[in-house]
């Protein structure tokens, strides 16, 4: 005799009690302990390699230091792109490796990176600094805070900014703190080039004294019978009023510093990058949680924490905050945690309306054992909850009752036909539980090609697959082992009821010959008798529906929902850090005359550090700044978008802006984007500025511009070598002068507490600033005098490439262009790119025109889940053929499964819904939802045929039979997708699953058996 589980189960009913209830307990534990962040955790493969070359220009940079890291990155062979710029004096290289390169390598392709390279270091151009390497690109500090204080001193600040970091260090779960927009703490000696020539005091010996003097030196110690005593020698700065004093002799004549110098204590200058908030400069406090951390525990100890230090600080001194991921991860979990509560609650209605009392007491029952079992499972394979995993959460609610709907309802009706209990819980293990598994299984495999995607779009998608798969297979086992202990033990006598209800015999009747069913079994059979037309017309819908498709826009993911806007500010290249801070001022009282503002944070000369997972982080540049401005509420945010896209328009004709809202999934940047390389760079620019051109023809874009192209402006200084020898002077002495002069030269360090403080010399306010003062510098020779730069050298004004950038090794420039009315990339580059094939056909060879931007992104999405494709086939295929045994059989179900793209084209055109890739995901496994229902049927016709009755009879029938759990699974699933529907991020899928559902549901219980007995060649009865 067969192992029958679901008559164990009533046969050992105080284990399946201990069992339920076990795990009911174990899956509220799970729940608490699960983690909580508002992004599924996502890899960033990417490295980047910094080095810096003092004085040298971009282009030598890009010969010299750049390419030869690009080469010898190559030869890993394991990247997607490398993507580099070169900057005067600096070179930046990223290594983004390729999408199906496995998470867990990741690490020793960075050390694999880090040893290549350094096998290069010698033959790197001397003076060079770095290589750097910089591979900690996903780290997300969600809690940032502002210090800002007015009337009080920079270092004062520094100082509080330091306590606070400290403590903010010690709180279980904080990975890492640090400050933002920090301006080092510097000592400044300016003096006059021109009044060290008058006094005849070389600038060599001034260096070299302060560099003598201040220097700590071993000093050695006594050794006596007793003891050891260390020797020390005074002298060194203890104050600045020291450096002041302190005195240099030349020749017979004593100078003090304070004497032919003004010495102060100060901070970058020009300033560092720094951060302003509400109008005020301030230093910015970034928290990152620790890996395996739950941001809202954290988020909790952080609050606490910010009260206390908050009553601390000093009267006139604040600490607010600029980001609280905590808090945005509380109101999307929230929010998710509401929308399953209401899928729940129509599902248990659903359960309830359909199936009666008790009967559907039983499926509500099995819901939340179901999902402890499911938290179980999460808590061990370490899934969070985050919007992939909750909204997974919501899906899946649809589709694990199920099971439990066609066991309780397979009992009821054998109840009913005169089963007693242990014997109608017994039937549905025998009858119903393979083909039951069959189906879960070819559900689960619907979402199989995610899992398989090998993309950072899969990566952060993955969890989907894991959360629905759980969740239907333990739906399983709860619909073979737990439902028919419910039924048996809540389950009226059916039989009884209804002989009292419409008398007869209580030994069993035909829940079958009600005249609904008698309605059904008529457009069944009409169905049958008229298969070729059924068929046709379904073909017909289907290629309708193909047709249609393309009216359907593209989408790769949709904006976030989170309240923050980003402003980005970008000046001419070459443009100053004072000039980009005049600009991030002006905007400042822009904003602060908005209600709908809740606060806003500008970044001057660099972006936002990474407040939010999918943030397109920016480069460091003087002549770009970025705000962050957060609306009071999601309508508002929309308001403040539209305002500010106007008045930037108006107010800053200058300055290229973009507003933006946050992205959801891998960070893109700009949507619409194209990309020119070839080997020459002025023709790139000049193919670049077509493509740009042709851009702007269309009106839905703007901000169409290339991200390389304005020079930077240069001065030439030809220095005639016959006479600068003959005057002592060469190249080198004249560039470390300028730079000392100009910038300054560190030449000594002051040590205070745990600080090292940099002593810097250079020229005075005048010399520095006033570029009529250039030719008259006086340049120190090797005999002690010095001599006007004009003597040795003529200037010319001119240009130069400010930045180069390349990738893959070729120099390219992007042309970048945003999207400010509803239009959607994909559309709009579909539009664009016909326009630019004139260009194409006149490409020198070797050179390449290439979309980029959102549309690359989605189809590197795509590419990775069509990949998983094959295996979903061949998984599906032997899951049918092992059920089903049959090639005939199996061929019909799995032609059923492109049936549900008429539902779904449907539905998404009549909501105005766009195809994105979560809704590409959901279309893919709803295959598997249709898939499922036609296996139980056709199941159901062989075992009708199996026992006796004609093909004809049998499909009629077998439909009959099953028209009540197929309508009921499916009803469960769409309207459990109702609340889902209304997410931004989810509710395109949804949309599609209810369409392809309900038109896919129509068609098993109709198409289905008409391609039947059309397959089959069924005898037709005469009508």
């Amino acid at each position: 005799m067969r192992f029958n589980l679901s008559a164990w189960a009533l046969q050992n009913r105080p284990i399946v009690l201990f069992l339920m209830l076990l795990l009911g307990i174990a899956g509220a534990l799970s729940y608490t302990k699960l983690g909580q962040s508002e992004d599924p955790p996502f890899t960033f493969k990417a490295m980047v390699v910094k080095t810096n070359w003092p004085g040298a220009t971009a282009e030598e940079v890009s010969r010299q230091v750049t390419e030869r890291i690009e080469k010898k990155l190559m030869e890993t062979g394991d990247y997607d792109r490398i993507v580099s710029f070169s900057r005067p004096g600096e070179s930046q290289v990223t290594f983004v490796a390729r999408e199906d390169f496995k998470s867990r390598d990741i690490p020793e392709l960075w050390y694999q990176i880090r040893k290549k390279v350094s096998d290069i270091r010698y033959t790197l151009p001397q003076g060079i600094q770095g290589p750097f390497f910089n591979d900690e690109f996903g780290t997300t500090f969600g809690n940032i805070y502002a210090l800002s204080g007015k009337g009080f001193d920079y270092a004062v600040l520094k100082d509080y900014a330091d306590r606070i970091q400290l403590q903010l260090q010690r709180i279980k779960d904080v990975g890492k703190v640090e400050l933002v927009g920090l301006q080092d703490e510097k000592i400044w000696i300016d003096l006059s080039n021109t009044k060290l020539a008058t006094l005849g005091l070389p600038l060599a010996a001034v260096q070299k004294a302060l560099e003598e003097q201040n220097a700590v030196s071993a000093t050695g110690f006594f050794e006596t019978a007793s003891d050891r005593v260390q020797l020390r020698v005074s002298g060194r700065f203890d104050s600045v009023e020291d450096i002041r004093q302190f005195p240099i002799r030349v020749g017979d004549r004593t100078f003090r510093i304070g004497d032919v110098a003004e010495v102060h204590r100060g901070f970058n200058d020009p300033p560092a990058p720094r951060m302003r908030f509400m109008g005020e400069d301030a230093i910015g406090i970034a928290v990152a949680m620790k890996d395996g951390g739950d941001i809202l525990v954290l988020g909790k100890a952080l609050e606490n924490e910010f009260h206390r230090l908050q009553q601390n600080l000093p009267a006139g001194m604040e600490l607010r905050k600029v980001s609280d991921q905590p808090a945005a991860v509380r109101e999307g979990v929230g929010e998710f945690v509401r929308v399953l509560a209401e899928a729940l609650v129509i599902v248990l209605l659903v359960s309830f309306f359909s199936l009666g009392l008790r009967t559907g007491l039983v499926v509500a029952l099995s819901i939340p054992l179901v999902l402890a079992m499911t938290f179980v499972c999460m808590r061990y394979f370490d899934i969070g909850l985050h919007k992939i995993s909750l909204g997974a959460l919501v899906l899946a609610l649809g589709l694990l009752v199920d099971d439990a709907i066609i066991a309780v309802e397979m009992m009821a009706v054998k109840m009913e036909q005169g089963y007693d209990r242990l014997k109608a819980a017994s039937f549905a293990w025998t009858s119903t539980a393979f083909p039951m598994l069959t189906g879960t299984l070819v559900t689960a495999a619907g979402f199989l090609p995610i899992a398989t995607a090998q993309s950072g779009t899969g990566e952060y998608t993955r969890s989907l697959f894991q959360v629905v798969t759980i969740a239907l297979l333990v739906s399983w086992v709860a619909a073979v082992m737990f439902v028919p202990y419910l039924g048996a033990k809540l389950l009226p006598d059916l039989a009884k009821r209804h002989a009292e209800k419409h008398g007869g015999s209580d030994k069993g009747h035909d829940p079958y010959s009600t005249g609904f069913y008698q309605h059904f079994r008529r457009l069944v059979e009409w169905c049958v008798r008229h298969n070729k037309t059924v068929i046709v017309l379904t073909l017909l819908a289907f290629v309708g529906s193909i047709a249609a498709f393309r009216l359907i826009p593209q989408q790769f993911f949709p904006p976030s929902v989170r309240l923050e806007l980003l402003v980005d500010l970008k000046l001419a290249e070459g443009d100053s850090l004072a000039a980009t801070a005049e600009q991030v001022k002006r905007l400042e009282k822009l904003l602060a005359e908005h209600p709908g503002i809740e606060n806003y944070v500008a970044y001057v000369g660099t972006g936002s550090p990474r407040f939010y997972l999918p943030l397109d982080q920016q480069l460091p540049a003087a002549s770009f700044a970025q705000f962050v401005v957060l609306a009071k509420d999601l309508k508002g945010r929309e308001e403040v978008r539209q305002w500010l896209i106007q008045r930037m328009a108006e107010d800053f004709p200058t300055v290229r802006s973009r507003i933006s809202r946050l992205e959801n999934g891998p960070p893109v940047g700009y949507p619409v984007q194209f990309r020119v390389s070839g080997e020459h760079i002025p023709e790139v620019r000049a193919l670049a500025r077509k493509v740009a051109e042709k851009m702007r023809e269309n009106p839905h874009v703007v901000n169409v511009h290339l991200d390389w192209e304005e020079p930077s402006k240069a001065i030439f200084l030809n220095v005639d070598q016959d006479r600068a020898r003959a005057l002592g002077v060469s190249t080198r002495d004249i560039s470390q002068f300028l730079q000392s002069s100009l910038t300054g030269s560190t030449v000594s360090y002051y040590r205070e507490d745990n600080e090292l403080i940099e002593i810097l010399l250079r020229g005075d306010a005048r010399e520095r600033q006033d570029l009529s003062q250039l030719p008259s510098l006086a340049i120190p020779t090797n005999n002690g005098r010095s001599v006007a730069l004009s003597q040795v050298a003529t200037l010319e004004y001119g240009f130069e490439e400010g930045i180069i950038w390349r990738r893959n090794r070729l120099p390219t420039v992007t042309v970048r262009a945003d999207i400010y009315d509803d239009s959607l990339p994909a559309t709009l580059v579909k539009q664009i790119s016909p326009t630019l094939d004139p260009i194409r056909a006149e490409l020198p060879d070797g050179y390449l025109l290439d979309v980029g931007g959102t549309v690359e992104d989605s189809a590197k999405g795509q590419n990775s889940v069509n990949a998983g494709m094959p295996l979903f086939l061949v998984v599906v295929m032997t899951l049918l053929m092992i059920q089903l045994r049959s090639f005939s059989r199996m061929a019909m179900v799995f032609l059923t499964a492109p049936l549900g793209l008429i539902g779904v084209t449907l539905f998404l055109l009549v909501f105005q819904k766009p195809f994105g890739f979560v809704a590409m995901l959901g279309t893919i496994a709803l295959a598997g939802m249709i898939m499922r229902n036609s296996v139980i049927l056709v199941d159901q016709i062989e075992q009708d045929i199996a026992h006796g009755l004609d093909r004809r009879h049998a499909i009629i029938e077998a439909t009959v039979r099953r028209f009540r759990p197929i309508v009921l699974t499916a009803l469960a699933a769409v309207l459990a997708m109702i609340p889902l529907s209304r997410s931004a991020f989810f509710g395109p899928m949804a949309v599609a699953i209810m369409g392809g559902l309900i038109v896919a549901t129509a068609l098993t219980l109709l198409f289905l058996p008409a391609l039947y007995a059309a397959w089959f060649r069924v005898k037709q009865e005469p009508a």
